[in-house]
């Protein structure tokens, strides 16, 4: 009889994903509690991408993934208004928090009010 190689890698509709957020210049942005395995790949591909403009791509692209609309909006804002200088190595080190953030973030089940009782 032969059995065969299986493994269910089961369904996360269940875990409750803490709010994820951070301050730049006193103004709070809110994020997305979860991204698809896929985004953080692709960031982490382009970013170490050669090429200045990939990187300075993908990092567009992950904040309008990442960021609520409405502060994605205003985040958009801020990196436009000339009085508020957000630097190349700000906006790694935040995308760097937030990639590690999303790919590290410990996750718990959430309760059920069946469970012992």
């Amino acid at each position: 009889m032969m059995t065969s190689r299986f493994k269910d890698f089961g369904d996360d509709s269940n875990v409750v994903r803490e709010p994820l957020s951070f301050k730049l210049y006193g103004e709070e942005f809110n994020c997305v509690p979860a991204i698809q395995g896929k985004v953080l790949l692709d960031t982490v591909k382009k970013v170490d991408s050669d090429k200045a403009s990939a990187a300075a791509e993908v990092i567009e692209e992950f904040f309008k993934v990442t960021l609520m609309s409405e502060s994605y909006e205003r985040f958009q804002n801020l990196l436009d208004d000339p009085n508020k200088i957000v630097t190349v190595e700000t906006l790694s080190e935040i995308t760097g928090w937030l990639v590690s953030e999303y790919s590290e973030r410990p996750t718990k089940e959430s309760s059920d009010s069946s469970v012992g009782q």
